[in-house]
């Protein structure tokens, strides 16, 4: 379908506009994206490689929203979902600019997995406590996608791999990362029987990443903390070690996507000596 043979949508009270509000408020649109808020069952998309992705996982295209402006074809398939054409007043209030480039598009949303589905046949998880920048978010799966890592869980207060923005920074491979929830941690790791578990610190006295060996077969889970705190002290003291990257010129740690990527590298390697 060519966007230009589409009906303009110029009054941003039309109804058919609702799910794509106030998406600038990522902590609104997580509670209203959340089960019982009113946008439960839906997430959005943002940019035709993200949204073709989508499609592509298998996730239900609802709707989809363009500038009345655009007029070079979709790079993905409409089938008979709905395509919104907007006038400027609508994408002034929907991306805060007189103009909007791209195409957004709104996905019926899969039910959240278990811990003990994503991790059934898993040899190395990513875990996060208390990750809730949705840029990070999308930078660490995007990394355990490409690096092998078979799974994400994330705890209550991580955001949500289906956040608008963790789907576009992770250019759609959140939609092929097997993630799930697990209960808020250190209890959580109760759901991780079975897994090696990793604590991520910058502590002076955790142990060198790259002085552990992992045996082939051996299930390892990294543990992943918030930009500035960290994993919580409890969490390091049920992990099964603490484990650091060893940091020189003075610099302290890392930023969290950065370090994970570090980490879920050298649990690889470690994993293929």
């Amino acid at each position: 379908m060519n966007p230009a043979d589409v009906e303009v949508v110029d009054d941003p009270a039309d109804p058919r506009l609702a799910v794509f509000m106030g998406l600038s408020d990522q902590e609104m649109r997580q509670r209203r994206e959340a089960p019982g808020g009113d946008l439960d069952g839906i997430f959005i998309a943002e940019g035709d490689v993200v949204i073709d992705r989508a499609i592509s996982a298998g996730h239900r295209l609802l709707s989809v929203f363009v500038e009345e402006h655009r007029n070079r074809p979709f790079a993905f398939e409409v089938g008979d979902a709905p395509v919104l054409r907007a006038g400027e007043p609508v994408v002034q209030v929907i991306a805060s600019h007189r103009r909007y480039r791209g195409a957004m598009a709104c996905f019926a949303r899969p039910s959240m997995r278990s811990a003990a589905e994503v991790t059934a046949d898993a040899q190395t998880v990513i875990v996060t406590e208390h990750v809730n920048n949705p840029t990070n978010m999308g930078v660490i799966i995007r990394t355990a996608t490409g690096l092998g890592i078979d799974a994400l869980l994330v705890d209550p207060s991580s955001c949500d791999p289906l956040a608008r923005r963790t789907c576009r920074v992770s250019m759609g491979t959140t939609f092929t990362l097997p993630s799930g929830r697990i209960e808020a941690l250190p209890d959580g790791l109760g759901e991780l029987d079975g897994f090696t578990t990793l604590a991520l610190t910058p502590a002076d006295d955790a142990k060198p990443l790259g002085e552990l060996m992992f045996d082939a077969d051996e299930r390892v889970a990294l543990l992943l903390g918030a930009e500035e705190p960290g994993l919580t002290a409890d969490t390091m003291r049920r992990a099964d070690h603490r484990v650091s990257i060893p940091m020189h010129g003075g610099v302290d740690s890392l930023n969290v996507a950065t370090a994970a990527a570090i980490a879920m590298w050298a649990v690889q390697q470690r994993r293929a000596l």
